[in-house]
């Protein structure tokens, strides 16, 4: 364990992600990371732009599209670079609206076209007769990011995770108390989580150590 970062239960993992990579990349090792490799709830524009405009690989896994049961999923929509606009899976055009606050381009179907439309039970149930479908303005990091998954050594890297801080979480929630927390207050717990990784650290370094060196 290098380093560690605690927030509130009710914080999502990308949001925490922002101050131990900056903590991280004051690391007097920085310069020899090249790989960043984690689950799917750190894939997110803003993570995936970060870390290629700071020259580094993220190395990130399929994320499931969180569409509803027997609808079209988002990837049936086909985005036109040069138009900018999406084509639907009935090859009628969603044209770009407006940006929300978030950083989503929206882009809007012709209600004409989705009211005679035969797959429109597929596609969605807004009693306008208008499919919106959501692009962010950083997608294309995203997608830069999910053409890593076709590399040769991407699943080299990534099994990688399974078994090395993984099998620590693991280790620190079945046998360290950190399934739970023992304090009140964020920066109580982080003191308590930052001395239990050390001990770990410590725990580690004495096994490698008891092992017989080959001469």
């Amino acid at each position: 364990m290098l380093d560690c970062h605690v927030e509130a239960g009710n914080v999502h993992d990308s949001i925490s992600f922002f101050p131990l990579y900056n903590r991280m990349k004051e690391k007097p090792y920085s310069q020899e990371i090249w790989y960043w490799v984690m689950d799917s709830a750190y894939k997110t524009p803003a993570i995936c732009k970060k870390l290629i405009d700071d020259g580094y690989i993220p190395v990130l896994p399929y994320k499931r599209p969180m569409t509803k049961k027997e609808y079209f999923k988002k990837y049936e929509y086909v985005y036109d670079e040069f138009y900018d606009c999406y084509l639907c899976p009935n090859n009628k055009v969603l044209k770009y609206k407006t940006t929300d606050r978030k950083g989503y381009r929206l882009y809007e179907s012709n209600p004409e076209d989705c009211a005679a439309c035969p797959l429109r039970f597929k596609c969605t149930n807004n009693k306008n007769n208008i499919k919106t479908v959501t692009r962010h303005v950083w997608a294309n990091y995203v997608e830069e990011v999910d053409e890593t998954r076709y590399k040769t050594y991407f699943n080299e890297i990534y099994n990688k995770r399974k078994e090395t801080i993984e099998r620590v979480f693991a280790d620190g929630k079945e046998n360290h108390g950190l399934r739970y927390t023992r304090k009140r207050g964020r920066k109580k717990v982080e003191a308590d989580v930052t001395l239990i990784f050390a001990c770990m650290n410590l725990k580690k370094l004495a096994m490698w150590l008891s092992k017989p060196r080959m001469s």
